[in-house]
């Protein structure tokens, strides 16, 4: 998926794993294969820092490190976000379908300290799903040319949150320049009121966030430009 986790936000294609391609799958299966030549590839610090847009809205709209629970991190890539979230007090299961990009993850929880509340779990989302229910729920940019159920696999993400929980989706919504593109120009993003209406949340749920603010991302190479988000944030209605 294309991991833009970094402080300054970028991103490739999704979470580093298992998300849908908004329109710009290529019809290949092979999820793994993908994203193990894709991470072999890059930088290893290349998004170890959290996604700018998902910490605002987390620390905006999630409780305080004092009463962090469970997280969910879908497409972790490198980490950035989960290890942020470990930081503060969550415990977080970290799913890619790399196992490269894992044990980055892993070798970055150990090194911060943080092993204890970071848990690297493999998973092809087109296919399974981590159990039980979690206090955040994320994906960061969840994006692939693979061809996958996105949408499915979001639904269960939203079905993944527990109750008082918070889902949280920050996607693209333009190109950047060094995002890969497979001869997809001409992509057309869903509105963040599209993609609230895909998950069917049906009651229970607030809308906390839906709007597609723009910001200055910074590329691998150190470029910048202007690019679009979708960011949706949603909690779940009761208390755990």
């Amino acid at each position: 998926m294309s991991s833009d986790s970094t402080g300054t936000g970028t991103g490739t294609g999704i979470g580093a794993s298992a998300g849908g391609s908004a329109g710009t799958g290529t019809g290949a299966t092979d999820s793994a294969g993908f994203w193990e030549r894709h991470y072999a590839g890059v930088d290893a610090q290349w998004g170890t820092k959290p996604n700018v847009v998902l910490a605002e809205v987390v620390t905006a709209l999630a409780p305080e490190p004092g009463g962090a629970g469970r997280a969910l991190d879908l497409g972790c890539g490198h980490g950035g976000d989960a290890l942020w979230l470990a930081s503060l007090g969550w415990d977080v299961t970290a799913v890619d379908v790399s196992a490269t990009a894992l044990g980055r993850v892993a070798a970055g929880a150990a090194a911060a300290g943080l092993a204890d509340r970071v848990h690297p779990c493999r998973h092809d989302l087109a296919a399974s799903f981590p159990d039980g229910d979690f206090d955040l729920v994320t994906a960061s940019y969840f994006h692939t040319p693979v061809a996958i159920p996105r949408e499915q696999v979001l639904r269960r993400a939203a079905r993944a949150v527990a109750p008082g929980g918070l889902l949280v989706l920050v996607e693209h919504a333009s190109l950047a320049p060094w995002s890969w593109r497979d001869g997809h120009e001409d992509v057309r993003f869903p509105a963040p009121d599209d993609v609230l209406a895909s998950l069917r949340l049906g009651d229970g749920w607030r809308t906390e966030r839906c709007h597609a603010p723009r910001r200055t991302a910074t590329g691998p190479g150190g470029e910048t430009a202007t690019v679009t988000d979708n960011v949706i944030a949603v909690r779940r209605g009761g208390t755990a």
